[in-house]
């Protein structure tokens, strides 16, 4: 016998205002649906009619007003990146390194294992896709059409064939001991890379990003770069920008590094961070500030903080200089990287608004698009 009280609920719902609680891609739409209605919340997910509908994001997920209470409850507690884990283990330390299945990952997915194995953490090889979704019609705007979910599963599929691909790949390379044995595993998300990346990021807070890039031949508009640049911009995570013609194996097969100063407090916190991957290490570290005038005041307080970092830093050697920024930053840095065969550029960054962004670009950005050499870029706090 049907419940009256139950079915009294059913009418008054069906009564009641539809409210949005979340905008997602379909794929996190459908998930969050299917825990709402697990925790006895019905909910529908709605297509956006978007200007530019191939933007992910435009999936809506709506229910009645009078569940709006519990719903909200729900929702703080869920965790996308649970539901998507190709393994389970719990894990320590971790390292992410996004992946777009081309030859630019290649080289950043090994530096990471070596950089892992230096670390004993493991890797989480994350590839974010996306599919477009559009509108059926102005009468049923706002519904997902079959056409859509077929596609959207369609992409998904392709896009789980390429990372089992890489993980066989990798798996090959660890048999061959051409890779350290470490742990990984792997995450599919839907939506903007950059955006992705930087949520995933602030949401586990891994050790280190590893990113690969085009280096010295990329222009500003590349891809990968750009990505690679706003992920920067955009989280406190330290990265590891790997070009495609890098030859570094590791940090633990590099012998000079040059960390660049301008003689910020925030800097000596980043130099800090830097040693939890450098360790012990032989390597040599040049202390250099880059400068359009020749003061000599830069000279002294290099000096100062040389001194400092090497009573604190005893097993390492360092070194010190004044670079001429005068005929161009890049140029420059370029050519002291060659005359002292430097094999990774480290530097700290701090977040900057759009504005001198895209009209005053900071040194971590321009570097992307002109060095083959690797760069780590800390953010001091």
């Amino acid at each position: 016998m049907k419940n009256k009280t139950n079915d009294s609920r059913d009418e008054t719902r069906k009564d009641a205002k539809l409210v949005t609680v979340a905008i997602h891609t379909y794929e996190k739409a459908e998930i969050l649906k299917s825990i709402l209605e697990s925790e006895g919340v019905p909910a529908v997910i709605e297509s956006i009619n978007l200007i530019q509908p191939v933007v992910p994001g435009n999936v809506r997920v709506r229910i009645s007003e009078l569940d709006l209470p519990k719903a909200l409850k729900i929702i703080e507690d869920v965790d996308f990146s649970a539901t998507a884990e190709s393994k389970k283990r719990p894990v320590k330390k971790e390292i992410l390194v996004p992946v777009d299945f081309s030859d630019y990952s290649v080289e950043a997915y090994e530096f990471a294992f070596r950089l892992a194995k230096d670390i004993s953490s493991s890797v989480k090889l994350l590839h974010v896709f996306f599919s477009p979704y559009y509108p059926s019609s102005i009468g049923d705007m706002f519904s997902v059409p079959a056409t859509d979910q077929k596609l959207y599963k369609e992409v998904r599929a392709k896009t789980e064939v390429e990372m089992q691909k890489l993980m066989r790949k990798i798996e090959e390379k660890i048999k061959a001991a051409a890779l350290p044995d470490v742990y990984f595993s792997h995450i599919l998300s839907e939506g903007l890379p950059e955006e992705e990346i930087v949520a995933y990021s602030r949401r586990v807070n891994p050790e280190a990003i590893v990113m690969g890039t085009r280096g010295k031949s990329a222009k500003e508009a590349d891809l990968i770069g750009s990505v690679t640049a706003e992920v920067i911009e955009g989280c406190h995570t330290p990265i590891f920008a790997i070009p495609e013609n890098t030859k570094q194996f590791g940090l633990a097969a590099m012998k000079k590094i040059v960390f660049l100063t301008n003689f910020q407090d925030r800097e000596l916190k980043a130099f800090e961070k830097m040693m939890k991957f450098v360790k012990e290490y032989p390597i040599k570290v040049y202390l250099a500030h880059i400068a359009k005038r020749e003061d000599v005041w830069d000279e002294i307080k290099l000096a100062g903080i040389n001194k400092h970092l090497q009573q604190h830093y005893p097993s390492l050697e360092f070194e010190y200089a004044v670079i001429d920024g005068n005929q161009g930053l890049e140029e420059m840095l370029d050519k002291f990287v060659k005359d002292n065969q430097i094999e990774m550029i480290a530097m700290s960054s701090s977040r900057r608004n759009i504005f001198t962004r895209v009209f005053n670009p900071g040194i971590a950005r321009r570097m992307l698009f002109h060095s083959d050499t690797p760069l780590l870029v800390i953010k001091g706090l």
